[in-house]
């Protein structure tokens, strides 16, 4: 923690930034709209269906849009981007707030899904690897602990607002929030930074030592490399399955005879493991580098899916989620660096947002793949045992790409 903290002191600004960036991402987060679900659907006078039905709409429209919007980081400077997603933001958090029918809560939800989940954190991150080369997985490590924190004062906030003020105004505090507290704070913070006025001057913070991370390669570089393909499956599992284990926990509930309030705290031990192990993981990758740790993030996910289907007891629920956590936790740093190590950095924004919205996909897929095999009548054993001969098969299959040749391309030497 010591090199944290006085690499905290150096970059404060920069990094407070992508910290702030990633926790108001938060309110676009599956984990943070739960929340308002049942009073949305009572109000709006919803079925299951239709809410759900709109809430994966819009999250697959806005997958679509982040391939191109995402990109813009790389054209703009980072204060305009900053204001723009931040503005998108409170337009979204405005439409909910007062959203009185399905095409309304369909609208808001695309923008918040947009906005809020993609292309808030997406500027984070994009930022944290950009600007940052030697210390580059401490910095995504920070930026990305405000999703824990998020995780876990959030859902308590959520809760207490809806009690007192009701779902719409609360969407309408968070978009005042959003203009009076996020916008100028974010500027604060990178006017204290020194950044460079356009993306294309990067390595402010570190010096690449003749790296030639000012260029890079781009979508179509990546799309040719037959390492990104092999690594795919594995980039997606983490996202394909924490959101089904998250979205059908009363699956889990029935099937393995664990309490509602058992699991309410395996979920607190989940986040705590999140963070600490992020920040373990970005010691890691300055160390070894991404590129060379892609191979092993998923380990923890594939004990977590084995224990899901064998074993049984309180004690599955806890070691479930806490590996879950350390799966979730590491692979942010480990992905985050590896894209710029191995493509350079004038493009991040674009390959990054491309892997966002495959992420997003992911999140929009899992929930019905799930839902369909429980319905005709898979059992935990079955269901998460079929997980992990998927997480094993692409964890193999991810040991054969970058680890074993992790050469950058050409066009970002």
């Amino acid at each position: 923690m010591t090199g944290y903290l006085g690499f905290m002191r150096q970059h404060w600004a920069l990094l407070g930034f992508g910290f702030t960036a990633v926790f108001w991402g938060n309110f676009g987060q599956s984990f943070f709209v739960a929340w308002f679900g049942a009073d949305i659907q009572r109000t709006l006078e919803l079925s299951a269906g239709e809410y759900g039905s709109a809430y994966s709409l819009a999250t697959l429209a806005s997958a679509a849009t982040v391939v191109w919007a995402g990109g813009l980081i790389d054209r703009l400077s980072l204060r305009t981007y900053a204001v723009a997603v931040a503005l998108g933001l409170a337009v979204a958090l405005a439409v909910l707030s007062q959203a009185n029918g399905l095409l309304a809560l369909l609208l808001g939800f695309y923008l918040l899904r947009l906005f809020g989940q993609s292309l808030l954190p997406h500027g984070g991150m994009t930022s944290m690897s950009r600007y940052f080369v030697a210390e580059r997985g401490k910095a995504i490590s920070i930026a990305m602990s405000g999703v824990p924190l998020g995780e876990i004062i959030l859902p308590l906030i959520a809760v207490a607002m809806i009690a007192a003020i009701g779902w719409q105004a609360s969407f309408g505090l968070i978009a005042i929030a959003a203009v009076l507290v996020l916008i100028p704070f974010m500027l604060w913070l990178l006017s204290r930074s020194q950044l460079p006025l356009t993306p294309a001057a990067t390595n402010l913070h570190s010096t690449p030592a003749g790296n030639g991370e000012s260029t890079g390669a781009g979508r179509r570089e990546m799309l040719r490399d037959y390492r990104f393909w092999l690594a795919l499956p594995g980039l997606m599992a983490n996202p394909f399955l924490i959101t089904g284990v998250f979205i059908h926990q009363n699956f889990l509930v029935v099937d393995k005879g664990w309490s509602l309030s058992w699991l309410a705290t395996c979920f607190v031990v989940y986040g705590a493991v999140h963070w600490i192990s992020s920040l373990a993981s970005g010691v890691l990758v300055d160390r070894f580098k991404g590129p060379r740790l892609v191979g092993i993030f998923l380990l923890p996910m594939l004990l977590s899916m084995l224990i899901a289907a064998f074993m049984s007891g309180d004690m599955a629920a806890l070691l479930m989620l806490a590996l879950l956590g350390m799966s979730a936790g590491s692979s942010p740093p480990i992905t985050g660096s590896l894209w710029p190590e191995i493509y350079g950095t004038r493009k991040l924004g674009a390959i990054r947002s491309m892997m966002m919205a495959v992420m997003v996909l992911a999140t929009a897929i899992s929930p019905v793949l799930f839902g369909y095999f429980i319905d005709n009548g898979a059992d935990a054993f079955s269901l998460f045992g079929a997980c992990a001969v998927y997480v094993f098969i692409a964890s193999l299959m991810m040991m054969a790409s970058y680890p074993r040749n992790p050469t950058p391309l050409p066009g970002a030497e």
